[in-house]
């Protein structure tokens, strides 16, 4: 029998797409290959009696072509003030193994090149966010200024890490990633943000 569990805070994606990300339409990324920071910042979070309140997770990714068709290779990393059960935990849900919608984006996934347990922040600002892990990867983002000064926001995209919510189309000031071959070193590429809810049973 699967846990019970749930998990819900901010989400970000930090990219290497010109303008805006082709991959969330299912089409091909603008570079020909896509290079990502992905990361979630758990508000509240529980599977079964262990705690995941105010926890972060991380992942860096390397898709060869459409991210809608697979093959991606990627780097999971945990927050280090996870203790032993949550780090199993987290490694179960995002590794997905849990169900829910991590298990659907695990399908996507062609190889874990490594499982790191390692400082994490995320940092969450009006029309802003910051991600950075250890001393190997960071990413900043702020969101675009649409009409009167609005977000211009997504929705209802077809390739969604955040089902059921609105993206922030944003840009990104930084993007770098050095580690396990993945390597990324950009700035003005695309990036968008959103709160995030999942859960499984």
């Amino acid at each position: 029998m699967n846990p019970q569990w749930s998990l819900k805070g901010d989400y970000l994606e930090s990219c290497n797409c010109k303008g805006a990300c082709p991959c969330i339409y299912l089409g091909s990324p603008t570079e020909g290959e896509c290079t990502a920071l992905v990361g979630w910042h758990i508000t509240q979070g529980q599977f079964e009696a262990v705690d995941l309140d105010d926890r972060n997770v991380a992942i860096a990714l390397h898709s060869p072509g459409p991210m809608a068709e697979g093959n991606w290779k990627v780097v999971l990393y945990i927050d280090q003030r996870a203790d032993e059960a949550q780090l199993e935990a987290l490694s179960r849900i995002f590794g997905g193994q849990a169900g829910g919608h991590p298990a659907l984006l695990a399908t996507f996934i062609g190889e874990v090149l490594a499982v790191e347990h390692l400082p994490i922040q995320f940092e969450v600002e009006k029309g802003r966010r910051h991600l950075k892990l250890g001393q190997s990867a960071n990413t900043e983002i702020t969101a675009l200024e649409g009409q009167n000064g609005a977000e211009v926001t997504i929705h209802n995209h077809p390739l969604a890490i955040a089902p059921g919510e609105s993206l922030v189309v944003a840009k990104s000031q930084s993007l770098l990633h050095r580690a396990y071959g993945i390597n990324v070193d950009l700035s003005e590429r695309s990036a968008s943000y959103s709160p995030f809810a999942y859960s499984g049973s």
